[in-house]
């Protein structure tokens, strides 16, 4: 990814931003970036991580649950500025991604998005080339809260539930406890990760989306389990199977050598716990 490509996903990201309340015609949007519809899904769909159709849905719907939460808009008005055809239409795809019916949401009162506005990094289009090295891996410091939550917002598609002052302060507590690390490259933070010593489970693991394809994830649980978590199983929960707000976590986890357990219900949504067992010893000095 160079950073004309770059500059075009941004163009196609402008045009999505502009046309939240309709149907998103991609076939006029590639011509007007002078690009193949086949083409412009496929750059999208490898810069931002997901498809064009799945960005378009997820920023309608945080866009739907803005007005829920904040506005005296009908259920009905905001189904239609939002895009659909009718009510029941924009209940099925909202209940689709946020677990509860538009009307619920409402009455619980509480906004939180489920996709943010992509914003692309030059910096991170122009480091294409050179290979992520676990040197850049470090333990977090309070300077890096600012350039963590920018990592987070842009990964928020992995994470259903995000309380941004809550999390804020759990972070900063998590940093003095020295239980985050961060890889930077060129002052970018491209990954993230927090753990708990306590039970070994990840609070989160976040890595730059322009970066996605590049190793980070198995960098940072490679520096975690031999560095930090020494000898120890890990785990996470995710998106349970066939949850439509999955864009790709799950699949992540298995390949990164992660295995299935309990069904589990948190912030009100349902997840599933994923352990990777610890390393052998063998393996660790193949590594």
């Amino acid at each position: 990814m160079d950073v004309h490509t770059v500059a075009v996903i941004e163009g196609a990201i402008e045009y999505i931003e502009t046309h939240l309340d309709q149907r998103i015609d991609l076939e006029s949007g590639a011509l007007s970036l002078h690009y193949s519809r086949y083409h412009l899904h496929r750059m999208f769909a490898d810069t931002v991580g997901m498809t064009i159709h799945d960005y378009a849905v997820r920023r309608r719907l945080t866009e739907a649950a803005k007005l829920l939460v904040f506005s005296e808009r009908s259920i009905l008005e905001i189904a239609l500025v939002c895009g659909y055809e009718s009510q029941q239409s924009f209940t099925d795809a909202f209940k689709a991604m946020y677990k509860s019916p538009p009307a619920e949401y409402r009455r619980n009162s509480e906004f939180y998005p489920l996709q943010l506005k992509f914003h692309l990094s030059r910096k991170a289009a122009a480091d294409a080339v050179d290979e992520p090295d676990r040197k850049n891996v470090r333990l977090a410091e309070q300077k890096d809260i600012p350039g963590w939550m920018e990592l987070v917002r842009l990964a928020i598609d992995g994470y259903p539930y995000l309380d941004e002052a809550d999390y804020v302060e759990k972070l900063q507590k998590s940093i003095w406890q020295k239980r985050t690390l961060v890889m930077e490259k060129e002052g970018l933070l491209i990954g993230v990760i927090a753990f708990s010593y306590a039970s070994g489970s990840i609070e989160f693991l976040g890595v730059h989306p322009q970066y996605r394809r590049r190793g980070i994830q198995k960098i940072l649980l490679d520096v975690l389990m031999e560095k930090y978590l020494p000898g120890r199983e890990i785990s996470i929960t995710t998106y349970r199977e066939r949850d439509r707000a999955d864009t790709g976590y799950r699949k992540e986890l298995k390949r990164l050598g992660f295995a299935e357990r309990e069904l589990l219900m948190e912030f009100g949504y349902p997840t599933q716990r994923f352990v990777r067992p610890p390393e052998k010893q063998e393996d660790r000095e193949d590594g």
